[in-house]
Formats: structure tokens, C-alpha cells, sequence
């Protein structure tokens, strides 16, 4: 079975890659049609991105707030 490969390097992903792709490990881990090796890469890929997605989301809070403080 082919594992959902990263392309690019993770810190090199949009949002929408990174959750597009964590959304595809997930699904192939919940199949549970994978061996406990290939379980364990996957999950430590979706660890990484969903910790990539949340500093995503973390950067694009502090830039609004910013652009809100600025035009009070």
C-alpha cells in the first residue's frame, strides 16, 4: 500500500496542503489496513502537520489582530 507522501517539505506547505494532506493520513490511519510501522510514520507525519497547520493559523490570528488594532 502507498503511504500519503509530503512532496514538499512541510514547512514549505499552504494551510490548505498541509490540511488537505493530514486529512488524507488520518483517513489511512482510521482504514487500519496499514502495517504498525507505516501506522507509526504517518502518524508522526500528522503530528507535524497538524502542528504546521496550527502555527499557520496562529500567524494569521496575529496579522489580523494587528490589522484591527491598527485601524481602531
Amino acid at each position: 500500500m502507498k503511504l500519503g507522501i509530503v512532496v514538499k517539505k512541510i514547512e514549505e506547505l499552504s494551510f490548505e496542503e498541509s490540511f488537505k494532506q493530514l486529512n488524507e493520513t488520518i483517513e489511512l490511519l482510521e482504514k487500519g489496513e496499514i502495517s504498525l510501522d507505516e501506522s507509526i510514520k504517518l502518524y508522526e507525519q500528522g503530528l507535524q502537520l497538524k502542528n504546521h497547520c496550527e502555527e499557520k493559523l496562529k500567524n494569521a490570528e496575529l496579522k489580523i489582530q494587528k490589522v484591527i488594532e491598527k485601524n481602531k
